[in-house]
């Protein structure tokens, strides 16, 4: 009887053990698609920021220049990432758009091009993805970081090395969307 009773507490501990893990992998998984996600939306900002690079060119090629070495600098964001790359990335597209923001000024007729308001569109769309896709990423973390630091799946995820993510930080700068108007 007694033989019967400790194998079914350790068919249950088993059970509750491979229950926490699996959980533990799905929610790292979301972490990590949520991290990915970002580099997708910040792949189209870069592609979009390129077709504007390209358009300044006949404006200024001073500023065709600097742009495309800021471009060619880019890497890509993936569910493997830190949130240092994701980071990192955000400054390049911001000094990128700078960039573009000085052509602008100089050039109003820019301004006016259809190809560059619709471009520009583009940009505020994929700029407003990834703030999304930032807000689904650290929701993600809060509950990754919540289930390793509870206890009990604590333990498992100790044993487990699963170590608390970090979270994207919005910087003081960007707490207001930059205006985009023409």
């Amino acid at each position: 009887m007694i033989a019967i009773i400790i194998i079914a507490i350790v068919a249950i501990m088993a059970a509750w053990f491979i229950s926490v893990q699996r959980n533990l992998i799905k929610r790292d998984e979301f972490c990590k698609n949520a991290l990915s996600q970002i580099g997708v939306q910040q792949a189209s900002r870069w592609d979009a920021l390129t077709a504007l690079a390209e358009l300044t060119k006949s404006y200024n090629e001073h500023e065709y220049n600097t742009l495309r070495d800021i471009i060619a600098m880019r890497k890509k964001v993936t569910g493997n990432s830190s949130v240092k790359d994701v980071e990192e990335q955000e400054k390049m597209i911001e000094t990128a758009m700078r960039s573009i923001d000085v052509v602008v000024e100089q050039y109003p007729q820019l301004k006016a091009n259809e190809t560059y308001l619709k471009t520009m569109d583009s940009v505020n769309v994929y700029e407003n993805q990834v703030r999304t896709s930032r807000m689904v990423y650290n929701d993600n973390v809060t509950s990754f970081n919540r289930l390793i630091r509870q206890i009990p799946s604590n333990f498992v995820a100790n044993m487990l090395h699963f170590t608390e993510r970090e979270y994207l930080e919005v910087s003081q700068e960007k707490t207001e969307m930059p205006s985009m108007k023409i």
